[in-house]
């Protein structure tokens, strides 16, 4: 028998229904919710396990979006056929999911916790992520899981002047405003979006909006919660604690420390071997069986002390650890056309931050495809993000993409999106970037969003405007006070309550990414921070253009040169050939890259090669393919066959004539041998059409001196009469 359902809906303002259930799916996790809009339905479970495993002393949580093939009605590419590692898409959402999550959960809670939510069913009306989050909340709200929640996610778009929350997928892409906002009833937690040059106003705007929804969703995960009797949450022990320990290392260290964060030190690694040096002093006062029985509880104490020592000079001193006020950029330096062999590239550094961007032009058949369950099709401008160890001055074995490298690149990647030249521009390149970070020490992504801006200037791609980024962050003491960074240093987004990350060109913001370690964040702040976001960007963006000002005038001589043309749709046929015959021989000819497809009932061909003139044998060669035959028009053709009534004259690709015996010369032509050889190239005029068959006339002779007539003997005449 079916167990009866718990369903509590709830409308958007626009009067759509979202509805959260439990109590049928996946009883056996420790919380589970099923969330419906329209056709789409995401399934959220949530385990935890009982008791933490030994030595953890943070909290150990999975969270992992999958979209089910079988929801849209698909087959799963490649040769498996089947679901395998999650897409870059899927990374991105699990990423959304779990950094609003992850500070809700309790400092002290240890034990593993995974989080899984899958789309069982797909609407084309309505985008998953943006319920995503909702569903991973309200299952973890109905378990017994310590949580701090709940939280929601939504998407804030903004249509034709008008913001809407949980927009369809066409509907995003019409959309100037495109923001995840995340946030529990009070206060917002998270956002990441972009959006195209906005004002701050109106992104606070946006914010706002999304505010609201959110509050209105936690609201009914309480209440369904409600409806299932409030299941108490689970009591939990997961730290041991030496008050003692705990207080002896504040007396011993805080100061040592505070005066390390006071002196400024520029160089990272020197303030780390001092604050190292300050745990090895208390350390030795330890016995070696004290440290080891009391490792993780030394190193928790340490942070808690570094953490409150740095904070407290900050706020204090308003001087940060490297030595700058609280607005101050780090010293900036770049360089374009650093590496002579690509088709663009640039190295910016800032402080101890260092990208260096390359950028690649490619044709059509450089294309990436995409073959998700719901999203689908090709993409042309790509950005790679790298983050090797050494970066960091660390030994780290070579995994391959991580998360991180997934949404680094994909926040510079939606930056600089937003600038880049399309179909209207008459663009027919694809892009891809790629940043390797070789030296991080806080707003690598930043730094890749310069670089990359760099590159493309210097490798002749005409962006709309350079856009330039900065990391944001915050210090506060719980109190009213506190202090607004710009251009984070690694260690203080570490130990600070927020990690901003603004783009944006000198018109408006391009793309955003908020995290937040505390419960929320004033109007007042949001907008201090924006403010100060904006006047970091347009100084960082400022020694950007002293390097390079506007795109170069042209690419570099080892880049493709791509020209299109079009042709009417009938010839695609003719220019491809029968088994693709004529287009690869063009391109064995003549080493261009040829593609050609239908769009708007046109045959739309691009060439692509590092040669002009190859270029431009294909463009004749496709012009004559495409020509049709003209009464009267001269042709230089090729001879393919000699009969003995004359000579079949290609005039054209594929398209032969008749040069009968009688039209080779005003003279008689007894024979036609002799007069040709097959390939020879001879000049011809075509006289005539055939209106059934089609067949071409041409003739030589018109194109000949016609020979005048002989004159008649006047005088013979003469003589002959008498």
């Amino acid at each position: 028998m079916k167990p009866k359902p718990i369903i509590k809906t709830f409308e958007l303002p626009d009067g759509r229904t979202i509805s959260l259930e439990t109590g049928v799916l996946a009883k056996q996790a420790d919380g589970s919710v099923v969330v419906r809009m329209g056709e789409c339905m995401l399934l959220a479970t949530v385990v935890s396990s009982p008791e933490p495993k030994e030595g953890s002393d943070f909290l150990p949580l999975t969270v992992d979006y999958q979209e089910k093939y079988a929801a849209a009605g698909r087959f799963p590419g490649g040769f498996f056929k089947r679901e395998a590692r999650p897409s870059e898409y899927e990374i991105l959402i699990s990423r959304l999911i779990d950094r609003a999550l992850r500070p809700m959960f309790p400092e002290d809670y240890h034990a593993e916790i995974q989080v899984l939510v899958t789309l069982i069913s797909w609407d084309k009306n309505v985008a998953p992520d943006s319920l995503a989050g909702l569903a991973a909340s309200a299952a973890i709200t109905v378990s017994d899981i310590p949580f701090n929640g709940p939280i929601s996610e939504v998407r804030v778009a903004r249509i034709d002047g008008k913001l809407i929350i949980n927009p369809s997928f066409s509907d995003i892409e019409k959309a100037d405003i495109d923001l995840i906002v995340a946030g529990n009833a009070d206060n917002i937690l998270m956002v990441e979006g972009e959006m195209n040059e906005v004002s701050e106003a109106e992104m606070v705007e946006a914010l706002k909006h999304g505010k609201e929804a959110i509050k209105q969703q936690c609201k009914a995960q309480l209440e369904l919660r409600e409806m299932m009797g409030n299941k108490p949450k689970r009591e939990y022990s997961h730290e041991e604690n030496d008050e003692a320990l705990r207080e002896s290392i504040r007396k011993f260290a805080f100061e040592k420390i505070a005066d390390i964060a006071r002196k400024g030190n520029p160089v990272k690694a020197e303030r780390h071997d001092a604050i190292n040096k300050i745990k090895e002093d208390f350390l030795a006062t330890l016995s070696e069986e004290e440290q080891e029985e009391k490792a993780m509880m030394l190193k928790r104490y340490f942070f808690e002390v570094e953490y409150d020592a740095v904070r407290s000079v900050i706020l204090d001193t308003k001087k940060r650890l490297d030595g700058r006020g609280p607005n101050d950029i780090r010293n900036i330096w770049c360089e374009t056309d650093y590496l002579p062999s690509t088709h663009g590239s640039a190295l910016f550094t800032r402080g101890e931050t260092q990208a260096l961007a390359t950028v690649t032009l490619g044709t059509k058949l450089d294309e990436q495809i995409i073959d998700g369950a719901v999203i689908f099709g090709t993409n042309r401008f790509l950005l790679h993000y790298n983050f090797p160890a050494f970066s960091t001055g660390e030994v780290k074995p070579n995994r391959g993409l991580g998360r991180r490298e997934v949404g680094h690149g994909n926040l510079a990647m939606r930056s600089l999106k937003v600038v880049m030249p399309g179909d209207e521009d008459n663009f027919p390149y694809v892009v891809r970037v790629v940043s390797d970070i070789l030296e991080s020490n806080g707003s690598s992504s930043m730094a890749t969003v310069c670089s990359g801006t760099l590159a493309l200037m210097d490798a002749g791609v005409k962006i709309r405007r350079p856009v330039s980024g900065i990391a944001m962050g915050l210090i506060t003491d719980g109190k009213g006070k506190y202090a607004v960074l710009s251009d984070i240093l690694g260690d203080e987004d570490h130990l600070g309550d927020m990690d901003f990350k603004v783009t944006g060109t000198e018109k408006g913001i391009c793309a955003c990414q908020m995290d937040l370690k505390i419960q929320g964040l004033s109007d007042q702040i949001l907008m201090e921070a924006l403010e100060q976001a904006r006047a970091g960007r347009m100084h960082i963006l400022g020694e950007m253009l002293k390097v390079i000002s506007e795109p170069r005038a042209d690419y570099k001589p080892n880049a493709p040169r791509i020209e299109k043309m079009i042709i009417p749709k009938e010839f695609i046929g003719a220019v491809i050939g029968p088994g693709g015959k004529v287009i690869q021989e063009m391109q064995r000819e003549t080493g261009t890259t040829i593609v050609i497809e239908e769009i708007d009932n046109q045959g739309v061909i691009e060439i692509g090669s590092t040669d002009k003139a190859s270029i431009e044998e294909v463009k004749k060669r496709i012009k004559g393919i495409t020509a049709i035959p003209e009464i009267g028009t001269v042709y230089e053709g090729k001879v393919k066959n000699i009969m003995d009534f004359g000579a079949f004259i290609e005039i054209l690709p594929n398209r032969d004539g008749l040069l009968h015996i009688s039209e080779i010369s005003w003279e008689r032509t007894a024979s036609m041998e002799g007069v040709f050889k097959p390939g020879e190239i001879v000049k011809v005029k075509l006289i005539d059409i055939d209106e059934k068959t089609g067949k071409l006339k041409l003739s030589r002779k018109a194109l000949l001196p016609r020979p005048e007539k002989p004159k008649k003997d006047t005088v013979g005449e003469v003589s002959g009469r008498n």
